[in-house]
């Protein structure tokens, strides 16, 4: 057997190891695999295969403190081969508790190798049933709970299909006094396995609590609210036949599942996924829980069309801007678990913003500014990297609640927006009329036009106007054309003509790319100097975010500004004490199409130090020496 666990004596902490005394397995994937060894008589010997059966494997794995025998296998061994054959009830302690008898030689020439299932090491306790309560987890034989920092729904997810439940319902962090000794994760573990991330216990007033469906999932869909639909019954998970599923059912799982409304019901080709749930449901629409439902007492045999059910719930309806001067601008608040509150994160920038934009339906991005808040409200906090790449706001929202806050205001074009970019001022031009969007056909744009249109978007100048530049799509053309004098400050402030366009030629919508507002200063050269940029109308120089500027992030900034290579850069002093910064996030530089999408607003704006950048065209004759520098950021 082997186990370990840490025992705190008056203030300090020592580690006890148990180990087994007379078995192990060797050279397997895990500590719960390999080729089977036992000792005796001070020395370690294979057993087998031919001696050795089903029950004599079951002793082993619970010996080992490991689950239940899932492959025996056998493997040419290497001399020595124990000379006995076990005689397991498959209920014994030990191998050694087992019965034995002699034998001279192993007849098959192989040696056993057993793979017991890995024990278990996540559960809910405290909660209705097995899916729902609080987090804990198994390490070195010691069950603790989880010391919550910062979980949201996606985090969780993996928790509830562990413990074969359905999908993940909700997240929530609940204080416990006094102090007592949790597991805790290690920061930026990538591990598919979460005890792989444990660390020591430390103290922690902080637990997680989770809820799992006990009866429903969706798989295999863009995020945690679509999929293909599974029902869970006697202990398996079986898909639903699209004959036995209607709108009404439809909308009870959507809120079973805290979702928000329905937006996708279909069918889909299973293939080989078992559509064994035989029943038709026959929801009212206002149940709470799908099972709630009744159901029809008919069964049938198979899904004649072939098709299960897929499901996409939306949760579009529970995000907004409020106190701006329309639904395009103003705080962000979401609704989550019944509640509308500010939303709140420690980095944000326009990448994040735009995504709040699309999912309003909004237009392009123009600023995302934090404000302080003294009313001490609670609100919602979001993790900047979980938006970025997900398609719904709720699984974002974590368990931390603050009360002392900067909170997000967040402004959007109401009836302008560049789609398809390559960065936040590029793209195909769309205008928004009558609550639909719209392609502008190129033949109605000019050069006036496209610059009221990079002042509405806060980006420089127009450097590039062409029809086609950024695809080409089905969709409605906006019927009038445009007549800028170039000094509006809104496109639709513009006068139209009189006339109407029905169609616009293949290849010919406007595609816009306005300059970027990027700049180095206080060499004589535009390819030298302190990188500073313009956000929100105004310049300021720019400061590393995460200690981690570096070559090839200097490239990124000359490829910018068509400057040729990096030929140097360094974190440097300057000979103010402090100023005001925009705070830039280096590994993003490297991969964005555009360095307005690196700014991150977080909470504070002064900082002593600024990035110097020298790039190749035109060339200097001048070495800088790389500088560190740290700076605390909150």
């Amino acid at each position: 057997m082997f186990s370990s666990a840490t025992v705190f004596d008056k203030g300090s902490s020592i580690l006890e190891i148990s180990c087994s005394d007379s078995v192990r397995l060797v050279n397997g994937t895990n500590l719960c695999s390999g080729r089977l060894e036992v000792k005796s008589n001070q020395s370690w010997s294979s057993v087998c295969e031919a001696d050795f059966d089903l029950q004599d494997s079951e002793v082993i794995c619970r010996e080992l403190g490991c689950g239940g025998s899932s492959v025996i296998q056998a493997t040419l061994y290497e001399a020595p081969v124990l000379t006995k054959e076990f005689h397991c009830g498959g209920h014994e302690s030990t191998l050694l508790d087992c019965g034995s008898s002699d034998k001279d030689i192993c007849s098959s020439g192989k040696a056993v190798q057993l793979t017991c299932s890995e024990p278990a090491d996540v559960r809910l306790v405290g909660g209705a049933s097995q899916c729902t309560g609080t987090l804990e987890m198994k390490q070195w034989g010691e069950w603790k709970p989880l010391a919550e920092k910062d979980w949201n729904l996606r985090s969780a997810r993996d928790v509830c299909g562990q413990l074969d439940c359905g999908s993940v319902i909700s997240t929530r962090r609940r204080e416990e006094t006094p102090l007592r000794h949790m597991w805790q994760l290690k920061s930026d573990c990538d591990e598919s396995s979460l005890t792989k991330c444990l660390s020591s216990p430390a103290y922690s007033s902080y637990i997680l609590e989770i809820t799992c469906s006990d009866s429903i999932r969706l798989l295999n869909g863009t995020n945690l609210c679509s999929g293909r639909l599974e029902v869970k019954s006697n202990q398996s998970w079986s898909s639903v036949c699209e004959e036995d599923f209607d709108l009404q059912d439809a909308k009870v799982v959507c809120r079973e599942l805290g979702c928000g409304e329905l937006s996708v019901f279909r069918g889909e080709l299973y293939g080989e996924v078992d559509t064994g749930w035989m029943n038709m449901f026959n929801c009212e629409g206002h149940e709470s829980a799908l099972l709630d439902c009744g159901r029809s007492g008919s069964t049938r045999n198979a899904c004649s069309s072939g098709k299960a059910v897929v499901l996409a719930c939306s949760d579009l309806n529970d995000v907004r801007l409020v106190g701006g001067a329309s639904d395009c601008a103003g705080r962000l608040e979401m609704k989550h678990q019944g509640e509308w509150k500010a939303v709140i994160s420690d980095s944000w920038s326009l990448k994040e913003t735009a995504m709040i934009c699309r999912w309003l339906d909004c237009g392009s991005p123009v600023s995302a500014v934090k404000r302080w808040d003294s009313s001490e409200r609670p609100a919602w906090y979001i993790k900047q990297s979980c938006v970025q790449s997900t398609s719904t706001v709720r699984e974002c929202v974590t368990t931390r609640d603050d009360t002392n806050y900067d909170i997000l205001e967040i402004t959007c074009l109401e009836s302008v927006r560049l789609v398809d970019q390559s960065g936040s001022c590029s793209g195909r031009l769309e205008v928004k009329s009558d609550l639909s969007w719209s392609s502008v056909c190129e033949d109605d744009f000019d050069l006036q036009d496209a610059e009221v249109v990079c002042r509405q978007l806060g980006c420089g100048a127009p450097s590039v106007l062409q029809g086609g530049l950024y695809g080409e799509v089905e969709a409605a053309v906006w019927t009038e054309e445009f007549q800028c004098e170039g000094n509006e400050s809104a496109l639709l402030d513009c006068e139209g003509s009189g006339s109407v366009r029905e169609t616009c030629s293949p290849n010919k919508t406007v595609g816009l790319t306005c300059s970027e507002d990027t700049r180095l200063v206080g060499e004589p050269s535009r390819c030298a100097g302190f990188l500073e940029m313009k956000n929100q109308g105004e310049w300021r120089p720019v400061a590393d975010l995460d200690s981690a500027w570096d070559q090839k992030s200097a490239a990124a900034v000359c490829a910018q500004l068509v400057c040729g290579s990096a030929v140097s850069t360094s974190i440097s002093f300057d000979d103010f004490p402090y100023r005001l910064v925009w705070w830039i996030e280096s590994p993003c530089v490297q991969s964005a199409s555009a360095l307005q999408e690196c700014l991150r607003e977080i909470g504070i704006d002064e900082c002593h130090t600024g990035l110097k950048v020298i790039c190749s065209g035109p060339p200097l004759k001048r070495s800088l020496q790389q500088i560190s520098c740290t700076v605390n950021k909150p």
